[in-house]
């Protein structure tokens, strides 16, 4: 019977409403960006968004941590991925200009990737060393007056629950624009909507803030300082975000 009501729901009321605000969302911005106002209407559409579909999923949130961040300071955060509702939690509860670093993939999706776009994220090309270079250079002009960038280091959903392995590309990304790396703890959107199904279960989420590792005094002269650096920032943001996990995900 609870199977029956949450199809009901979701496709009488959760999808309609759902799809209404993202095209409105995703029209606000593009205007407003392309009226000059990138700062504003390349966050605050996406940020209201976010609040409103955790809403109408039924999935309460509770945020720890908040007051760690200067709203004037450029963040590089890293956060485990467990589901889907992992972008609607951080976009709209994190509190902070956040640029989404995404798959060129993304960029196809009709005019949602074209609002990406026009917000200022970032889309990352892997094709060649030349590509990701450039990424890096694309990044650093946009973190600019306490815009972020969010980027899942595992770097797809986890099948489990638990924490896979963490690629090195947001703490490259951190020592060369010498900003402060933010671990961040999800707990609860691995439940909602799990790989490979479609039908929502409301639950509920929590994002944990950890202490931002400073980056800017690190000196490397070296290949292999740097891969040493990496790899103790790799670690240290892990060990973070494992701390905050819930027993079941651990």
């Amino acid at each position: 019977m609870k199977r029956i009501i949450l199809l009901f729901y979701q496709f009488l009321i959760w999808l309609p409403i759902f799809l209404v605000i993202t095209i409105l969302t995703a029209l606000i911005t593009i205007i407003g960006c392309m009226c000059g106002g990138e700062r504003i209407f390349g966050y605050y559409p996406g940020a209201i968004w976010s609040k409103l579909v955790c809403i109408i999923s039924l999935c309460p949130v509770k945020v720890i941590g908040k007051e760690k961040l200067n709203r004037k300071q450029s963040y590089i955060f890293v956060s485990n991925h467990q589901g889907s509702y992992d972008i609607f939690l951080i976009f709209g509860y994190i509190g902070q200009v956040i640029k989404w670093v995404m798959k060129q993939s993304l960029r196809k999706i009709p005019l949602v990737g074209y609002a990406c776009e026009r917000a200022g994220f970032i889309f990352v090309d892997n094709s060649s060393a030349q590509a990701a270079a450039k990424t890096i250079q694309i990044a650093e002009a946009k973190l600019k007056n306490g815009a972020s960038v969010v980027i899942f280091p595992e770097g797809s959903r986890t099948h489990t629950g638990k924490i896979g392995k963490f690629k090195k590309g947001a703490y490259q990304m951190a020592l060369n624009l010498k900003l402060p790396v933010v671990p961040v703890t999800i707990n609860g959107s691995f439940h909602i909507l799990p790989i490979h199904t479609y039908l929502i279960h409301p639950h509920k989420l929590e994002l944990i803030i950890h202490d931002p590792i400073e980056t800017n005094s690190v000196q490397v002269e070296n290949i292999r300082e740097i891969t040493l650096k990496i790899k103790e920032l790799i670690d240290k943001s892990r060990t973070e975000i494992e701390s905050g996990l819930w027993e079941e995900y651990r």
